[in-house]
């Protein structure tokens, strides 16, 4: 009796496979959730270019900026290196990591502003390099990686709160790599146009995920202060915000 039921219901499935979404070839998100048309057109082409080393479990978020800030820039403006260890067997991202004019986006003692190397115009163009993921994962890529540590570092002194409102950022001037990339290109390039148009994708897709039942995410410092965080601090969290407080005062 089992095996007829067995074969009856194999009998009534459909003999095509069901109809997958239109995924677009751009962003490779479905076309019902495609934010290419926020992108600059035509993209913007910077004299200084973006070196994102990225943290392979940032690649599998669907909901991640890095392919906002490629896709919005010329070719070769952006490029993006995935993997824990740096330059590993990579010739070229070594030749980038030990040029003069590369520059490592780090908030450390011994980091500069960038609005002071922008003043120096030491180099006709720069690679910055923004290390892609979540803070500890940043933090385990630069303590792994000994020829990031010799790299000029240098940090952003901004204080306006993330876009990315969709995901919860440790402190209130944490900035998504977009974001990121967006405000200092347009401090290197001194040109706003680049911190107005860069973000734009990225104000669409927050902009469709709260209207399909996503909340509005305040960072763990404004919860924290306001007494609305729903979990004990921990050590990690605590050095984060006190970190923040040093580099972004208030």
């Amino acid at each position: 009796m089992l095996e007829a039921e067995v074969l009856s219901d194999l009998a009534n499935l459909p003999a095509d496979p069901p109809k997958m979404r239109n995924v677009c070839d751009k962003c490779e998100r479905p076309c019902s959730v495609c934010w290419c048309s926020a992108l600059p057109n035509p993209p913007l082409c910077p004299k200084h270019r973006i070196v994102i080393l990225q943290h392979p479990a940032e690649e599998k978020r669907s909901l991640r900026t890095a392919p906002m800030l490629k896709l919005g820039l010329e070719h070769d403006s952006c490029i993006i290196f995935r993997g824990k260890r740096f330059p590993g067997h990579n010739k070229d991202l070594e030749q980038i990591l030990l040029q003069p004019n590369t520059l490592l986006l780090w908030p450390s003692q011994e980091s500069v502003d960038l609005a002071e190397v922008a003043s120096e115009k030491s180099f006709p163009s720069l690679n910055l390099v923004l290390l892609d993921g979540t803070w500890p994962q940043a933090k385990t890529m630069y303590s792994g990686n000994p020829i990031l540590q010799k790299i000029k570092q240098t940090k952003l002194l901004v204080k306006e709160c993330s876009n990315y409102i969709i995901r919860t950022q440790p402190t209130d001037g944490c900035l998504s790599t977009l974001e990121t990339a967006a405000e200092a290109l347009s401090i290197l390039e001194n040109n706003c146009i680049y911190k107005e148009k860069l973000i734009n994708p990225l104000k669409s897709l927050c902009k469709y995920q709260l209207q399909n039942g996503a909340v509005s995410h305040e960072s763990k410092e404004f919860r924290i202060k306001n007494n609305s965080y729903p979990k004990l601090v921990g050590k990690r969290l605590n050095k984060v915000l006190k970190s923040a407080e040093k580099f972004h005062p208030s």
